[in-house]
């Protein structure tokens, strides 16, 4: 798998903003990759960050129901990116 495909997106939330004065970031993740792979496509994404940690999860799929339509909202797996102190991302700056 190439690095480049390992994130997806960020995960755009209250407590994912409420994580980044503490360096953590969330991302939605393929669910095939490693926290090895995540640390690695982090830090060539955003050269010059240092990764100290990787915590991932997977967010189950959940039943949703809109009249008599019946539907699931997929799942995904999704990891918690720890930087080392005084690194940040750009993509997240200026948003909270």
């Amino acid at each position: 798998m190439d690095l480049r495909d390992v994130i997806l997106a960020p995960v755009q939330s209250e407590q994912s903003y409420a994580g980044l004065e503490y360096n953590r970031y969330v991302f939605k993740v393929h669910s095939a990759s490693t926290k090895e792979q995540i640390r690695q496509a982090v830090e060539l994404i955003n050269p010059g960050v240092t990764v100290t940690s990787v915590n991932t999860s997977t967010v189950k799929p959940k039943p949703k129901r809109r009249g008599q339509f019946v539907g699931v909202k997929a799942g995904y797996k999704r990891a918690v990116v720890k930087l080392k102190a005084g690194d940040t991302i750009q993509i997240f700056e200026g948003v909270h």
